[in-house]
């Protein structure tokens, strides 16, 4: 028997009865180093060498909510199975897990095995809270969508719901930053609407309809720039969103779906509804080629009307926000208020203050 095969004879043959996801996981690894199994995909295999010129394996692993590196050393167990892995494999990682101030999540007594197919379906899916809320999310798209009064927006967000709507929930708010998984561009699209919907009513003079369909197709291009495959958590790369950018990609994509809105026979008055369509077409490209607000951010041209300035600055708070939430859940702490620095954000977060309770709210411990 060769090395390799020894190594799957101790692949466990049972299957575990709960996995965690690795956002889960690295909460629990805190405070818990129990046993307990993790269900992840291979991004990839590095061969790299100590110091001391000893070989060991970094293996990327993702799921939905995150991702971490598994080191395996050259005289684990597992070392010589974990080498023939290749990305886009499925896996099962069952051991002991801490926090290490140098590594992050780190495994001890770990063994791994192949995910079965029902496995690999169920962990594509992603866990059901986090699947639950891009549900309601992808619902609330729609709704917002269907509430424009002004027939050419509404008809044309319903137009591209209908024809990329499964590939936006594929996609991610960005490759690394915020909202940087499968599903996360629903998530910002739906959280930037309902921001947009209370901005609007405090500010009246908004044009609403315009916003919100901004906000829908804003990053409409990051549905080839930052695409997952339909079985996959491994973002590939776009030749087009490399060649083009995703800001191009989202302008072309409202010119296309425009020009056939307007060819349609059951489209009445095109010509007649004010303000007039080539109007509220020019505008509408206007919030996506702003909405990175400057030049040197990556936008065309700098935010010239309310409506794109709102689009810029609710896209870059929920941005933001939901950097420095992650980092509360998963970043480095330096002490026990103080979150380690998490770039592109300017500096260490702290906690943020908690909201009052009234006395008579406030839990005391039994004595």
């Amino acid at each position: 028997m060769t090395g390799n095969q020894a190594d799957l004879a101790r692949v466990p043959l049972r299957m575990s009865s709960v996995s965690l996801s690795i956002e889960e996981l690295k909460l629990r690894a805190t405070s818990d180093h129990g046993r307990t199994a993790v269900h992840a995909q291979i991004d990839g295999v590095l061969e790299k060498q100590t110091r001391e010129q000893k070989p060991y394996l970094e293996v990327l692993l993702r799921d939905l909510t995150s991702s971490f590196v598994l080191r395996v050393w050259s005289d684990h167990p597992f070392y010589l199975f974990s080498r023939e892995l290749r990305a886009g494999s499925f896996v099962e990682i069952e051991g002991e897990f801490s926090i290490s101030p140098a590594f992050g999540l780190e495994a001890k007594n770990w063994a791994i095995r192949q995910l079965t197919a029902a496995e690999q379906t169920d962990l594509l899916a992603g866990p059901s809270d986090v699947r639950e809320k891009q549900e309601l999310d992808y619902s609330d798209i729609r709704k917002f969508a269907d509430s424009i009064g002004d027939p050419r927006l509404r008809a044309l967000s319903r137009m591209f719901l209908e024809e990329f709507g499964d590939r936006m929930r594929r996609s991610a708010g960005a490759r690394n930053y915020h909202h940087a998984r499968r599903g996360g561009l629903v998530e910002h699209i739906a959280q930037m609407m309902r921001a947009a919907e209370a901005l609007a009513s405090v500010y009246p003079r908004l044009n609403r309809d315009l916003l919100l369909a901004g906000i829908l197709f804003h990053d409409s291009g990051k549905l080839w720039e930052n695409c997952y495959s339909k079985e996959s958590f491994i973002m590939p790369y776009d030749v087009r969103g490399e060649l083009v950018g995703h800001i191009s990609i989202g302008i072309e994509v409202v010119n296309r779906l425009w020009h056939k809105l307007k060819e349609a026979e059951d489209f009445p008055g095109w010509n007649s509804i004010s303000p007039d369509s080539d109007s509220v077409r020019l505008h509408l490209i206007h919030l996506i080629a702003a909405h990175h607000g400057e030049r040197q951010y990556g936008s065309p041209i700098e935010p010239k009307t309310p409506e794109a300035i709102a689009l810029h600055l609710i896209d870059n708070l929920d941005a933001k926000l939901e950097m420095m939430f992650s980092a509360y859940r998963n970043g480095r702490r330096l002490h026990t208020e103080i979150i380690e620095r998490v770039r592109p954000l300017a500096a260490n977060l702290v906690e943020p203050l908690p909201s009052f309770l009234p006395e008579e709210e406030i839990e005391r411990p039994n004595h």
